[in-house]
């Protein structure tokens, strides 16, 4: 009775065994650590199977292997049986089953997860994320770029899944992601704890061409180079230095950027606010200029206060001449208050001011009649420019060159660089004019030698010439041509060649024209103007006397007396 009982229960185990399955290769089974020998593990997995795993696959990510005799763990069963009558089982890939499914829950509810960077590769690292390895492009490294990511390796850290493809085995993670989501909560918690017009400690972080930014302490504020002083600032490194403590006061703050605006200057007194009173019209003030533009140049009168000279106020004589050319940066100069315009913080300058206007002095020292002695400086169609004293011209007109000459003829005997004399005739302050004469310091022949004559004289004339149209006179100098028909009053007599060189004949004068310097006469004029003169003193034509009798009796009183 005792054998069949101890028979049937041997059937009975074996039978239960052979209903138990095998474990199929490529799962993941339970198995127990029995012993630690040469940095493996051996691990029983039942089923009367052992098999070995190095004790580097029980190492989370950043840490030391943590695998004790006795544990349960889980690991994937490759074979049933090796070469060596061993199960070929890897807890590595248990993990990155185990870590795939977990990886998945987690993107699905965007989640962080634990890794630590292991690797490098092209284009970024490569990170263990507990069983699964994921890509870390270089730009998700870090907030800003990363030089150096030696530290950063082998710690376990927070990172956020972007992208993961079971399937091909790719997982792309973010470390920037974290970052920038802590820091968003930061500077929110550091915004919220500021308001406008606070005044706080800050420390130069980055300088750039337009300003400073200032870590106030987990947040970046602005510090725009406008607002670091009341002066002019070039750069901002003339007066800052990174990691330098600094006062500043928040001038704005926009909730949904999260901009935050700072000024230095705010924390000083304006010295717009006593402009008027330190620079008062027309007064004159020492000044550093600052800059040059083509309009001007600005001049900084004190700390703050800049005042524009414009262009037109630089010189007196230099009108077309870029200001650098006058002035140049950094230089000290006198200048003069013109204009305060307080609300728009614009002071209007004038350099010219502080010297005497060249023209008033000119005017003082040179009166008219005044000789002059100068260059040509320059030439042109209506006459000469003489360089004066002081850097001003004054002008020769064409008519103002020669008596006896045409202006045009005249200029043609001066070259520039030509050292003339002439007399001062006009000058004209405001309008910046000075007229010069040089055939002032000439005696006027015309004048002298036509000096009583005017219109209707009689005066005689020498013949110098004869010719087919007229003849040529001189009277004093002058010369005058009298055209055949002002010969003689009756036509035959309009002949040139009844007359010889030599003769002297007494002519009316007809016109005085100063201008072209010459006497207009006529023979023929002073016959009718004799006859009518005889007519009107001996009788007229009515009379019954004729003219012949008229002219004979005129003739004969006239001997008579």
């Amino acid at each position: 009775m005792c054998a069949k009982t101890t028979m049937e229960e041997f059937e009975a185990l074996l039978n239960e065994s052979f209903e138990i399955d095998t474990p199929s290769e490529g799962s993941v089974v339970k198995g127990k650590v029995i012993a630690i020998e040469a940095g493996q593990a051996i691990i029983d997995v039942g089923y009367k199977m052992e098999g070995r795993i190095d004790l580097k696959e029980f190492a989370n990510p950043g840490e030391a292997p943590s695998i004790a005799v006795g544990d349960t763990v889980e690991v994937f069963l490759e074979r049933v049986e090796n070469a060596r009558g061993e199960a070929s089982i890897s807890r590595e890939k248990a993990r990155r089953e185990e870590a795939w499914d977990r990886l998945e829950k987690a993107y699905e509810k965007e989640e962080r997860v634990d890794g630590a960077i292991f690797g490098r590769v092209k284009g970024g690292f490569t990170v263990d994320l507990g069983g699964a390895v994921a890509f870390l492009p270089g730009s998700q490294v870090d907030v800003r770029p990363v030089r150096d990511a030696g530290p950063l390796m082998g710690l376990k850290q927070p990172f956020q899944i972007l992208k993961m493809d079971r399937r091909r085995g790719n997982i792309v993670v973010s470390r920037r992601a974290i970052l920038e989501e802590s820091r968003a909560e930061q500077r929110a918690e550091v915004i919220g704890n500021l308001t406008e017009g606070q005044v706080v400690d800050g420390v130069v972080k980055n300088i750039t061409e337009y300003g400073a930014f200032v870590d106030l302490g987990g947040v970046d504020g602005l510090l725009h180079v406008t607002d670091m002083a009341w002066r002019r600032v070039n750069h901002p490194s003339e007066i800052l230095a990174i990691g330098e403590t600094v006062k500043v006061q928040v001038v704005k703050i926009n909730k949904e950027t999260h901009r935050i605006s700072l000024g230095m200057k705010q924390l000083l007194s304006d010295p717009w606010d006593s402009v008027e009173e330190k620079f008062p019209l027309n007064s004159v003030h020492k000044g550093r200029v600052t800059n040059i533009t083509d309009y001007g140049a600005f001049v900084e009168l004190e700390a703050g206060v800049e005042g524009l000279v414009h262009v037109s106020e630089m010189s007196w004589t230099k009108k077309n001449v870029h200001p650098g050319k006058i002035v140049s940066t950094s230089q000290e100069v006198d200048v003069m208050v013109l204009e305060i315009d307080t609300a728009k913080r614009r002071v209007s300058l004038g350099l010219k001011q502080t010297q005497r206007n060249p023209w008033e002095v000119f005017a003082e020292t040179h009166p008219v009649g005044t000789m002059i002695e100068g260059e040509v400086k320059n030439i042109t169609e209506f006459g000469l420019f003489i360089g004066l004293d002081n850097d001003i011209d004054g002008m020769v007109h064409l008519s103002d060159l020669s008596w006896d000459q045409r202006g045009e003829d005249a200029i043609a005997n001066y070259r520039k660089g030509d050292v003339v004399k002439a007399a001062v005739t006009e000058v004209d302050v405001e309008k910046e004019r000075i007229s010069l004469s040089v055939k002032a310091l000439d005696a006027d022949t015309f004048s002298d030698a036509v000096d009583g004559v005017k219109r209707g004289s009689v005066i005689t004339v020498t013949v110098t010439a004869i010719e087919e149209g007229g003849i040529e006179c001189d009277y004093n100098g002058m010369k005058s041509f009298i055209r055949r028909s002002d010969l003689s009053r009756e036509r035959s007599e309009q002949r040139p060649e009844r007359f010889q060189i030599g003769d002297h004949v007494d002519v009316r004068v007809t016109n005085v024209d100063s201008k072209t310097r010459r006497l207009g006469v006529s023979i023929k004029a002073r016959e009718i103007a004799e006859e009518k003169e005889a007519v009107e003193q001996y009788g007229s034509s009515d009379s019954g006397a004729s003219l012949g009798d008229i002219l004979g009796a005129a003739l004969k009183g006239n001997g008579e007396r």
